[in-house]
Formats: C-alpha cells, sequence, structure tokens
C-alpha cells in the first residue's frame, strides 16, 4: 500500500498516519488507559463500545453551509424567507477561512484515514477520504460506508475529501456571519466537507448523502432518504421513505426479507442501489424480543452513541436523559439477511411513506392513488422527531419536500 500524503490538502506534520485501520485496533485505539472526554469509549456489555458525542447528540443544521460559486450558485435549493431550508450559503472566503480553521487543527498530529466508497453502483459511487484525529470516528465510516478491498485500496483516489476538526471551534464566527462556533460546511466544486466543533457521528453519514443528493439527480439517478428491502429471492422490492425516526430501519430489518439498506438509497435504470455499507440504527427502548435482530446487531464492531451505561457496561436503553437520539453504527454484515453480494435489487415495486404524523392528521395506514402518491412525495407531511435534530425535543409537524 502506497504511503499516504496529506501535505496536498494543507496538512502537514503528522506524527504518524493511520490508514484503514482494522476493528481490532480501533477497539484498543478507542478503550486505552490515558483517554479523556468525548475520545473515551467505554465497552457495553454486549461487546460494542459506547461514546458519547457532548452537546451534539444530534445534526446541527442550522450550522450548514454550502459554498455558492459558479458550479452551485443554480443548482442548489437554497434557503429563502419563501422556503426554508438547511442550504444555508456560504463565501468562497468565509470557506477557506473555516478550511484553515480545520486543517491547522489537524497538523502535527496523530491521524486515522478511512478512504471507502459511497454507493455500490460501481458506475456511480464515490470514492471518499475521510481524515480524522479521533479513533471512534475512524471507526464510525468505517462501519457506515462501504470498505474497500485491498485491491481498491491500493488504487484508491479519493472523489470527495471529508476533514473532521471536532476539537476546534469558529472562534470568529460573528465576523464571519455564521450560525456559531459549530460549522459544517461543504464545497461542491473542490469537492471537501470541513466538521468543526461538534461529535455527532452522523454530520460524517449525512454530509456524504447531501453530496449523493446533488451530484446523482445531474446524472438523472434518484437519491432518496428512504430504507429497502427485498424478498428472499431478490424480486420484491419495497422503499420505505421517512426522515430521521420515523422507523425505516426497524420496518426494512425484516427477518422474513433481505435488507438491501436502513437509510440511503439511489434508484437508477438497473433498480435501487444502497449507499452505504452499513446501518444507523435508533436505539432508545430497543428491546430484544421486538427487533431482534437490531438487538443482535449490536456486539463487538459495533459502535454506540450516547447511551447510558452503569460501570460494568450494562446498558439502560430506556434512559433518555442524554438524548432520544440514541444510536448504534454497525456493519451491514452484522444483519445475517441480507443482499448479497452487492447491496442492491431490481426496481421497487412497493413504495411506502412513513409519516411521523404526530397530531392525527393522517389514517394509521392509507393507500394511495397514483395522484396521491406524486402529491405527497411532492410535499411530504411528517414530523421531525425528538433529539434527531439539535433544538428539537417535541415532535415538530413539517413538509420534507422531495
Amino acid at each position: 500500500m502506497s504511503e499516504l500524503n496529506l501535505s496536498k490538502y494543507g496538512i502537514t506534520g503528522a506524527t504518524e498516519i493511520v490508514r484503514n485501520p482494522s476493528y481490532e485496533m480501533l477497539f484498543e485505539e478507542e478503550t486505552k488507559a490515558g483517554l479523556v472526554g468525548y475520545e473515551k469509549g467505554q465497552v457495553s456489555e454486549l461487546g460494542a463500545v459506547n461514546v458519547m458525542t457532548g452537546i451534539y447528540t444530534g445534526r446541527s443544521p442550522k450550522d450548514k453551509y454550502i459554498v455558492v460559486d459558479d458550479n452551485s450558485k443554480d443548482t442548489v435549493w437554497w434557503t429563502s424567507d419563501a422556503y426554508k431550508n438547511d442550504n444555508h450559503p456560504m463565501t468562497e472566503e468565509t470557506w477557506k477561512t473555516v478550511k484553515d480553521i480545520a486543517v491547522k487543527e489537524l497538523c502535527n498530529k496523530r491521524l486515522f484515514v478511512v478512504d471507502a466508497f459511497c454507493g455500490a453502483n460501481h458506475d456511480t459511487r464515490m470514492a471518499i477520504r475521510f481524515i480524522v484525529e479521533v479513533a471512534w470516528q475512524a471507526h464510525f465510516v468505517t462501519n457506515m460506508f462501504i470498505r474497500p478491498t485491498a485491491e481498491e485500496l491500493e488504487n484508491f483516489e479519493p472523489d470527495f475529501v471529508v476533514y473532521n476538526a471536532s476539537k476546534a471551534k469558529v472562534e470568529n464566527y460573528k465576523e464571519l456571519g455564521l450560525n456559531s462556533e459549530t460549522c459544517v460546511a461543504f464545497n461542491i466544486t473542490s469537492r471537501e466537507q470541513v466538521i468543526i466543533n461538534t461529535w455527532y457521528g452522523g454530520e460524517m453519514k449525512k454530509g456524504m448523502f447531501s453530496m449523493m443528493n446533488y451530484y446523482l439527480p445531474l446524472k438523472g439517478i434518484a437519491s432518496m432518504h428512504c430504507s429497502a428491502n427485498t424478498d428472499m429471492n431478490g424480486e420484491n422490492t419495497a422503499i420505505f421513505f421517512g426522515l430521521s425516526g420515523t422507523g425505516k430501519t426497524t420496518l426494512s430489518t425484516d427477518p422474513k426479507r433481505l435488507l438491501i439498506g436502513d437509510d440511503e438509497h439511489g434508484w437508477d435504470d438497473n433498480g435501487v442501489f444502497n449507499f452505504e455499507g452499513g446501518c444507523y440504527a435508533k436505539v432508545i427502548n430497543l428491546d430484544k424480543d421486538s427487533e431482534p435482530d437490531i438487538y443482535n446487531a449490536i456486539r463487538r464492531d459495533a459502535l454506540l452513541e450516547n447511551v447510558t451505561l452503569d460501570e460494568n457496561g450494562k446498558i439502560d436503553f430506556a434512559d433518555k436523559s442524554v438524548t432520544e437520539n440514541t444510536r448504534v453504527s454497525y456493519p451491514i454484515d452484522h444483519i445475517e439477511k441480507i443482499v448479497r453480494p452487492v447491496s442492491a435489487a431490481p426496481d421497487a415495486k412497493n413504495v411506502i411513506f412513513l409519516s411521523a404524523d404526530a397530531f392525527g392528521v393522517l389514517p394509521p395506514v392509507s393507500i394511495l392513488t397514483p395522484e396521491q402518491t406524486k402529491y405527497y412525495f411532492l410535499s411530504g407531511f411528517t414530523a421531525k422527531l425528538a433529539g434527531t435534530e439539535r433544538g428539537i425535543t417535541e415532535p415538530t409537524p413539517t413538509f420534507s419536500a422531495c
């Protein structure tokens, strides 16, 4: 394997670069003596390591920015007074400043670099390089993205680079016109993401989903926030649309069907394909009898986030004192019944919309006409659930438009 040189990214003085560490090494790094704060992992009774992410226990959409330039100005659905969303504009000058903050944080450190793929379709997948200084963050992306073979790793050239500088802060954020000391920013032209001052693992996962949402539709491919499964013959694909926390993982992880993926998929001329190599399940009130497959996936190599453990590692899945958005990431092969060897299946024959209707507007179950299907897909009535985004503590009605 060729030696990595990070100086082309502006990162200099690395004391060591650990590339694509094994699960065994990650376990040792996460649990070794001397770790403090949010770097420290605790081994649970089920064998999975648990980590805490501080005040950021969900995504921070108010701190999400995309650089406005010639490529993005007319191709991104920007937030506006008429239609508010999470795509806040950032100038190229501000991007340079926040990227410099992230790069400076990563200089002169022992770093982990994880090279992985997003997208099971070889023709349209994105090769991503994650540069982090925290072992469990390397573990998270190892779980959640598609792991390259030794041959693919030898010739790996990234299409996109992510700099996770969770220990840094944007101290001059007011001067820059930003929302806070936290910043999750994307540059579509240079194909880079910076993460500053948030430890929430989901920012890396959802960041790449945002980019697939941008790049794939330009190629005529649907990018979907949905889970997917199929029958045991791989011929009866079902997709489940829904916001975070609405039941996508639970419903698609069905012992009578084969899982394609639990959250992010594309749909092209060949059918439905997973973006990811793992699952990111909510575990609040998880019960091993009602959700045995997810419970059994929580073992060595899985990574728990913000779950309450006692000093002996005993888990209290009912405890929501830290957050209702307690999570576990695990490689997809922790689920026995999955589509192999590639997480893909033919065109969907069943489309299900999971509406977190916290206010009783809709019937519990409805069969939609084609016209109704178009309407609900375009309007996307649902609710944001507690904990999935920073500041959401009660169900909040929203229209998650396509």
